[in-house]
């Protein structure tokens, strides 16, 4: 719904892992630049169920990486100028940071802590082997925490909005002091086009937001533009609805990355602070009822959030 220019897109649903699928979209529409994004995501799945991950972003990204060699390098005629395969990747793979640690950068050795982060961090090796070894031209972002309209509502921010507004439990790990850096999703996307058309081939750029509050000022950030929002709400004051719950196992402490790379070459920079980027995502989230309700709607959604949060005990 509401693409500006619906004529430029075509919509082809699939799975990156089927390679005769994905070898005929790039003979039947000549890709000339890959954008990878997909990837199963979110940490705590990872440790219920690790094998989907190990399959979508270890052999999805593979399948692709084989059909943009096949395309772009072995067919007769075909050259690698001006084609791109850029590959979406996360500060997780990085691990977790001491409290003094310096900022991440590119080149910080790897040292994923979750299924998740290794399964990224294997498809970040994979790239970069495909253009030492055969030469593909690709680039590599690592970002921080997104968030803004549409993100799935079993991440910290929507879910947390959207339990607030329901009266329901705001479930912190812990003790809430873990220490993400949060990345506003056009920001992202702006960044990684940026990559994408100014960005030397082969290289790497983390992309960050430039901020790293504990995850509780967040929640409480959330809970008092709400409370501005909705002041007659029967939940108010918000963060009364705040409870510690169990931490999740190996949850990393800290994370904090170092931009300096792409906004020196690249000039590059977040627009958006912490605070206005929450009031525009708490902004979407209160006007797309429907949306919310189709996927809160939905069996499978309930029952993941029953399985991750029902059983925890107390945290803190």
């Amino acid at each position: 719904k509401d693409l500006s220019a619906p004529d430029r897109h075509t919509f082809i649903q699939g799975d990156i892992c089927d390679t005769a699928l994905v070898n005929r979209i790039f003979s039947e529409s000549s890709i000339d630049t890959v954008a990878h994004f997909a990837a199963e995501t979110h940490v705590d799945r990872s440790i219920l169920g690790p094998a989907e991950f190990i399959q979508t972003n270890i052999v999805g990204t593979f399948t692709l990486l084989e059909a943009a060699r096949t395309h772009w390098l072995d067919y007769r005629g075909a050259s690698p100028e001006k084609k791109r395969f850029h590959h979406v990747s996360t500060d997780e793979v990085y691990g977790t940071l001491l409290p003094d640690a310096p900022d991440w950068t590119e080149d910080t050795p790897y040292d994923p802590s979750s299924p998740y982060s290794a399964a990224k961090a294997s498809s970040d090796h994979l790239v970069r082997a495909y253009h030492r070894t055969y030469g593909l031209p690709v680039s590599i972002t690592n970002c921080s925490n997104n968030y803004g309209p549409y993100q799935f509502p079993e991440k910290l921010i929507p879910l947390f909005i959207l339990n607030a507004v329901q009266g329901r439990p705001l479930p912190v790990y812990g003790d809430g002091q873990q220490i993400r850096d949060w990345l506003y999703v056009e920001d992202h996307c702006e960044a990684i086009l940026r990559v994408m058309t100014d960005g030397i081939v082969g290289q790497t750029y983390n992309i960050g937001g430039n901020n790293q509050p504990p995850n509780l000022v967040v929640i409480e950030q959330i809970c008092a533009i709400l409370d501005e929002m909705l002041p007659q709400s029967p939940f108010a004051p918000h963060k009364d609805l705040i409870k510690y719950v169990a931490d999740r196992p190996g949850h990393d402490r800290r994370y904090a990355i170092d931009i300096t790379k792409i906004t020196t070459d690249l000039g590059w920079h977040p627009r958006q602070s912490l605070e206005s980027g929450l009031q525009k995502t708490i902004d979407w989230y209160l006007g797309n009822p429907d949306w919310v309700s189709s996927i809160q709607s939905d069996t499978e959604f309930e029952i993941w959030i029953q399985k991750n949060y029902s059983n925890r005990g107390e945290g803190k």
